[in-house]
């Protein structure tokens, strides 16, 4: 008989953010890949382009009672925040993604941390196994042990992100084809203080290129504080705000970019770069967090976010980029390929069935 898995994608119901992008990529890849076990997925699936075999629809009171997770051989938790299946499970071996801590290293308050500490450490304390998305978060866990409720606890793995890396196609921009005619910079993610988007409103001055923002989402006071700076700048025609943008539309923007600029300062792990050196496109990151294990030696690094600083390495790094167009972007898609989906999907499930046999040794 095969061992039963519950996948817990609740975050799927926020459809157009990058967590929800990831999970789809799971489902999809454990769907087609597997043929060892028996996988029910925990979700809200209405925007799902693809059939999944089993199915739990999510309802926000499972978060207080449900009477069908304990009949599974793995409960995977595939979000640190997410509310549901926290018990003390006798049986079942219960699995958590951990995609980050930033909110440790961010500017809240006490009580926010305080807030959002106590949400993890509901989801950690009975966990068995803890699946960390990049080295950088592994390691960030190890150095705040001490603030985080372990109580049964085996062992800590890195599977990485995954990715349903584009197709080799020309993408329409369809209802943004006025960006044809335009240079133009990219940044995808919410609008927030950690995603450092203010560092290229401040660089945009001193180079030639528009900027493109798309964001899922804003944070105040700092999406606020971003266009009035926008304002003060007199950059209104150079910065173009984007939401609610189609996966197509979204690679048709990318391949039509000049380049990705992901200044974030605090990434668990970044798929924004990722989709962008799919393309072949040079990536602009920070130095932070996870971001020189994603980008590798294929990106190239703001060190300094001085506005002139940055514009002169931006339009160095192009020039470079420029000369040897060819031998870089085939340098760039290679590196991405340990980011596909399917990879991804590949290493869960092996991973299953490693701490399965550990199980019954």
């Amino acid at each position: 008989m095969k061992k039963k898995i519950l996948l817990d994608l609740e975050r799927l119901r926020y459809p157009y953010s990058g967590i929800a992008n990831v999970f789809r990529n799971l489902a999809k890849g454990s769907e087609n890949k597997n043929k060892q076990f028996d996988i029910t997925y925990f979700g809200d699936f209405s925007a799902l382009d693809f059939k999944l075999s089993n199915k739990i629809e999510w309802k926000n009171w499972y978060k207080f009672y449900e009477n069908f997770s304990s009949s599974f051989d793995i409960i995977h938790v595939s979000h640190q925040l997410s509310s549901y299946f926290q018990k003390n499970y006798k049986k079942s071996i219960k699995v958590v993604t951990l995609h980050d801590l930033n909110f440790l290293h961010e500017n809240l308050s006490e009580k926010k941390k305080r807030k959002m500490l106590r949400k993890v450490n509901n989801n950690l304390k009975n966990t068995d196994y803890l699946v960390c998305i990049s080295e950088y978060a592994k390691k960030d866990v190890l150095e705040n042990k001490h603030l985080l409720t372990f109580n049964k606890l085996k062992e800590i793995v890195v599977i990485h992100n995954g990715v349903e890396l584009p197709e080799d196609l020309m993408y329409d921009l369809e209802k943004f084809s006025f960006f044809n005619q335009k240079k133009y910079i990219l940044n995808i993610g919410v609008l927030f203080d950690k995603k450092n988007q203010l560092s290229l409103i401040e660089m945009l001055p001193f180079i030639d290129e528009d900027l493109v923002l798309i964001a899922s989402d804003e944070r105040n006071p700092y999406a606020e504080n971003l266009r009035n700076r926008i304002k003060e700048l007199n950059l209104q025609d150079r910065v173009h705000f984007l939401k609610n943008v189609s996966e197509e539309e979204k690679y048709a923007l990318i391949q039509n970019c000049s380049a990705m600029c992901h200044p974030s300062i605090a990434e668990g792990f970044g798929i924004p770069p990722i989709e962008a050196m799919a393309f072949g496109k040079p990536v602009f990151l920070s130095t932070f967090t996870s971001l020189p294990e994603i980008g590798g030696d294929v990106a190239f690094y703001f060190e300094n976010f001085e506005p002139q600083i940055m514009a002169e390495f931006f339009k160095n790094k192009m020039k470079f980029y420029g000369e040897n167009k060819e031998e870089i972007s085939l340098k760039i898609k290679n590196w991405t390929k340990q980011y596909d989906y399917k990879v991804m999907s590949n290493n869960y499930l092996q991973f299953y069935e490693a701490i399965l046999k550990k199980s019954t040794s």
